[in-house]
């Protein structure tokens, strides 16, 4: 090790000791975000309006609902300038709340699975002003907890104490600050534990990459900059998987010096996400010393205080559990994709975790606003774009399933929760990611790995001896695909549930063959093949004749009549001019199954806007393909109670360390 090196390593030792028991940093925004972004960190504004919530008649409000005043609020006068990620200045005769994502404390997750009875708040400010410190309950009524005010314009040390034991079913902490003719400026805050947190900050953190070696070195660049976050790192290991490495990306060799010797790049083939996902665990419990295993996606835009808080809830964890992050939209900043998520074990999908919703804006609807953030929401799992695994989780749980992709965190998640390990998703623990909405993931060639996988996940964990309800939603799925001419998404999934019929298996021996194999397949359709439009003939019909079929039927009697009429259609021979010349372009929010089960040649845009595909209706492929499908689903009804043993007796060699040690050698 260099002297360089050596004295940035004692630095970052002494500043962690200097800050034993930091919980949440004060972190405000970047000077070159946009207002929209600046929303996740402060609240610029005062409240003038308000609202009852639940509203009268919302699908929100239950019976014995009480009404509940929500403050609303206008933009205030001015507005507080950042100095640094840590530092503000509050102009003169401005209110400013740190009610927001990133700096409010997330007091009720700290209850549940914490340690911790009690919390400080500490702040360093200068100037004169008045602080006003607030606790929400579960329905969002918000409480005054502490008021004080600094009358002379000098330096101002505060250290305010918070009891935890208000908060069980939900809640949070924060404050404001209000000056008056003079300004204030926060030279640095946060949120702290009484007392020195148990075991170690020493996270090993892997992202495993397939040709996104820009994002990749954006990521390592944030983590080492930082030198707090950079203290609490034992090793980041970057399995490369693609063809485009992250060690001839340009800035690669700036980032790699910053995180001072801690980084290991691996190459291997490319064995999907599960593999280098497995890669990362591998190595962190082989070859470094580390108590937690932070799991990233490569093209993520890095919170760095995100890894701090992950790491110190993991240590004031009553009990060992994974700490999941939560995904923000790259597209659109100030979006949160999903609060929470569970699992139904009889349909074998996931969704949303009660009373939370997808897709929320904090620029349009802050905390204060909105009543559903202030209650606690408990999941299953937490996706792997960011997710904390302790040491002792891992060794006793063990190792990703070999799934390439799609299902393997889920998966990890149900069998840890299963061995007494829960999972915590927890607020202001966040990263930016591409949102799933421009994703095609469900009829691509992702397909294959979604019911393949599904149907692993319903052999390990669900609670039917013969999943039902799963095989019936799956079949519908089946027709829907066949009704609007995605043929390639229904071979996929023949595909898919033949593989699992073969048996456990084949999820390691197609590892590396999986993908050639399903691109391959996918290529036998042009519903399957992405192409410019401009490639194509244009459409015979006015795109005015769109707009009139796009009204859904909207009771049972419409819908089974506008069912049988769309069967009825398929049947018939297609008119074969279509499939020279398409009918309609449609766009993707318009590609219903009402309308594209009346058109014969019709070209569908990709959701993230790269192309269209070209769906040709093909009669003699929907009867085929249909039937096909519906013998395979009767086929897995019989069989899966035989396949469910042999994948739970599998569990174990497939989730072995030795088991993976041998992929990776070969």
């Amino acid at each position: 090790m260099s002297s360089s090196t050596a004295e940035r390593s004692t630095r970052d030792a002494e500043h962690v000791e200097a800050s034993p028991t930091l919980l949440q940093r004060l972190i405000l925004p970047r000077r070159a975000d946009p207002m929209a972004v600046r929303a996740l960190y402060v609240d610029e504004y005062s409240a003038t309006a308000r609202r009852v919530w639940p509203p009268a008649g919302s699908a929100a409000r239950r019976p014995n609902d009480v009404d509940v005043e929500v403050t609303f609020s206008s933009p205030s006068a001015r507005r507080v300038r950042t100095l640094s990620r840590t530092s503000v200045r509050i102009p003169a005769d401005t209110e400013v709340s740190f009610a927001s994502y990133f700096n409010a404390f997330p007091a009720s997750y700290w209850q549940r699975w914490s340690t911790l009875r009690t919390i400080h708040l500490r702040l360093a400010l200068e100037g004169a002003g008045r602080l006003d410190v607030y606790r929400s309950k579960a329905d969002a009524t918000q409480v005054h907890a502490h008021g004080e005010l600094f009358e002379s314009p000098g330096h101002h040390e505060l250290d305010l104490e918070l009891g935890l034991d208000a908060f069980e079913d939900g809640g949070w902490y924060w404050f404001d600050l209000t000056t008056d003719d003079s300004e204030l400026v926060v030279h640095s805050g946060g949120w702290y534990a009484p007392h020195a947190a148990p075991g170690r900050a020493a996270v090993t953190i892997g992202m495993p990459t397939f040709n996104r070696p820009t994002d990749c070195v954006a990521t390592l660049r944030a983590i080492g900059e930082d030198p707090l976050v950079r203290s609490a790192i034992t090793a980041v290991v970057i399995p490369d998987q693609g063809a485009s490495k992250v060690v001839d990306q340009d800035g690669f060799a700036e980032a790699k010096a910053g995180l001072d010797g801690r980084l290991r790049i691996i190459d291997q083939p490319n064995i999907g996400g599960s593999g280098g996902y497995a890669r990362v665990m591998y190595e962190a419990l082989e070859n470094t010393d580390c108590e937690q295993i932070l799991y990233m996606d490569d093209d993520i835009v890095l919170e760095p205080d995100s890894i701090l808080r992950a790491v110190a809830f993991s240590r004031y964890a009553r009990d060992p559990m994974l700490v999941g992050g939560q995904m923000l939209q790259s597209q659109s900043r100030s979006r949160l994709h999903a609060w929470g998520e569970v699992v139904d074990r009889h349909r074998m999908r996931w969704a949303p975790a009660p009373n939370t919703e997808y897709d929320h804006d904090f620029a349009q609807q802050p905390l204060r606003q909105t009543a559903w953030l202030h209650r606690r929401a408990d999941v299953d799992y937490n996706a792997w774009w960011m997710c904390l695994i302790p040491r002792a989780v891992a060794e006793d749980v063990g190792m990703p399933l070999p799934l390439f992709i799609k299902w393997d965190d889920v998966e990890y998640g149900l069998r840890a929760g299963a061995a007494g390990y829960p999972t915590a998703t927890v607020p202001g623990v966040g990263i930016w990611h591409m949102s799933f909405a421009d994703k095609d993931d469900a009829t691509d060639w992702q397909a294959y790995f979604h019911l393949r996988n599904r149907l692993v996940g319903a052999a390990l964990h669900s609670p039917d001896e013969v999943p039902r309800t799963m095989l019936a939603d799956s079949f519908k799925h089946a027709l829907k695909h066949a009704m609007t001419m995605e043929y390639s998404t229904l071979a996929l999934q023949e595909m898919a549930i033949l593989d699992f019929l073969d048996g456990p298996e084949t999820l390691v021996a197609k590892l590396p063959t999986a993908l050639g194999e399903v691109r391959e397949r996918c290529a036998d359709f042009t519903d399957g093949q992405v192409v410019p439009s401009r490639e194509l003939p244009l459409p015979t019909r006015n795109q005015l004749a769109v707009q009139g079929m796009l009204k859904p039927p909207t009771n049972p009697l419409t819908i089974g009549a506008t069912l049988l009429k769309r069967l009825t259609h398929q049947l018939r021979p297609a008119d074969a001019r279509t499939h020279r010349r398409p009918q309609l372009n449609l766009a993707a929010q318009d590609a219903r199954w009402f309308v594209l089960s009346q058109l014969d040649g019709v070209t569908v845009s990709t959701s993230d806007g790269r192309g269209v595909t070209y769906r040709k209706r093909d009669p003699e492929a929907f009867r085929a393909m249909l039937a096909r499908s519906a013998e395979l689903h009767w086929r897995l009804a019989r069989e899966f109670p035989r396949m469910r043993r042999r994948y739970r007796a599998a569990m174990p060699e497939l989730t072995s360390r030795q088991g993976w040690k041998q992929v990776f050698g070969s």
